[in-house]
């Protein structure tokens, strides 16, 4: 298995490790997933998200290229500035949902998710156009992601770029930890705040250890990858392999605001996303919630509370905050309006459910 610069400090402070996307990662440490999803609510805690897949995007025609395999307006997109995308297949689905950069004048950062480096790396590939260069860095970037209400005092405190000024889906490259070139970017994947940082991975136990050090009066957690999982689906963010895949399409996935086929743009798929608008889908992602004590789990049957299915569950757990189980799946554009009485088959009983919004988290 791969390793992150993180994974000895991992394994000393006792994680639960396990195999994801071919490394070595933690899976939650002894105070339990649950105590790292509230920390991150109400604190800070500190993710290693180093496994992610970093591409460079270079060249007069980086922007074109990019107009055509991301989905969302890559021309609108500032220096500075970051935005939530995803490839469309060529078949309706998705390739893999990313976070684009825009680093410099003719220069892109991609991050796409670890499972889907190897493939998303052949699709940019496949798909490259003259006056593009592409740059697979994945391995020589890490990456940590500290999330919570009080990330951004801690981190202050380790770098004189103003945080504060630093919008939403807006980075600043400055010193850190006196390490120069760090990537701070204001994005997450937890719905609590914070920041991502990207560096060169030789630096990384140096940044690691100032950030705990920093944290200490903060009461700051390490976090594993479970209760990422928990965070996420709390605030309905969308997770590849679960919500969306090949086979799904952001028009299903709620992700209509990520999809811009305009005039000009060439988006591969466009036509069939302007179709769908026009014409509907067969299935639509809908949030719910639990009305009576149980665990939805991915791949449990949703059913219209009598008997008939109309779709699956995606994503599912008890929610740390709300207390009550959540999920989010695929079911018929008819059962997808807020407030519609659905229900979860959960070892072959229904248990009732109710069509809400998320986020689900109760603070």
């Amino acid at each position: 298995m791969k390793t992150t610069p993180f994974t000895d400090i991992h394994i000393a402070l006792g994680a639960k490790m396990h195999e994801f996307a071919g490394y070595n990662m933690p899976i939650e440490y002894p105070t339990g997933i649950t105590a790292e999803h509230l920390a991150v609510c109400y604190g800070v805690g500190v993710f290693d998200v180093s496994h992610m897949g970093e591409f460079w995007v270079k060249g007069k025609n980086a922007q074109k290229f990019l107009q055509r395999v991301c989905s969302n307006d890559i021309a609108s997109l500032a220096v500075g500035k970051a935005q939530y995308n995803c490839f469309p297949n060529g078949n309706g689905g998705i390739v893999d949902d990313l976070i684009v950069y825009h680093y410099e004048d003719e220069k892109y950062m991609l991050v796409v998710n670890a499972a889907n480096i190897d493939k998303d790396w052949a699709w940019v590939n496949k798909n490259k156009i003259e006056g593009v260069e592409l740059e697979n860095s994945s391995d020589n970037i890490a990456q940590l992601a500290i999330q919570g209400p009080k990330a951004t005092a801690l981190l202050q405190e380790l770098t004189a770029v103003k945080l504060e000024n630093i919008p939403y889906y807006a980075f600043e490259v400055g010193e850190f930890a006196e390490v120069k070139d760090v990537i701070i970017s204001n994005t997450g994947y937890t719905g609590a705040g914070g920041f991502e940082l990207y560096f060169y991975r030789q630096y990384g136990e140096k940044i690691w250890n100032a950030i705990f050090e920093a944290g200490k009066k903060y009461d700051i957690k390490p976090v594993g990858l479970g209760a990422r999982d928990t965070l996420r689906l709390e605030v309905g963010f969308c997770l590849y392999g679960h919500e969306i895949d090949d086979t799904t399409s952001p028009i299903e996935a709620g992700l209509g605001w990520i999809t811009k086929p305009s005039e000009g743009k060439n988006l591969i798929d466009g036509e069939l996303y302007t179709e769908q608008r026009k014409n509907g889908v067969k299935m639509k992602l809908a949030g719910f919630e639990l009305k009576e004590r149980a665990i939805p789990r991915q791949d449990y049957e949703l059913t219209d509370g009598k008997g008939t299915i109309i779709g699956r569950v995606t994503s599912g757990c008890m929610s740390p905050t709300a207390k009550i189980g959540v999920g989010m799946g695929y079911v018929k554009p008819e059962f997808s309006k807020l407030g519609t009485e659905i229900a979860v088959l959960i070892r072959g009983k229904e248990v009732r459910a109710e069509v809400v919004k998320p986020p689900f988290r109760r603070l």
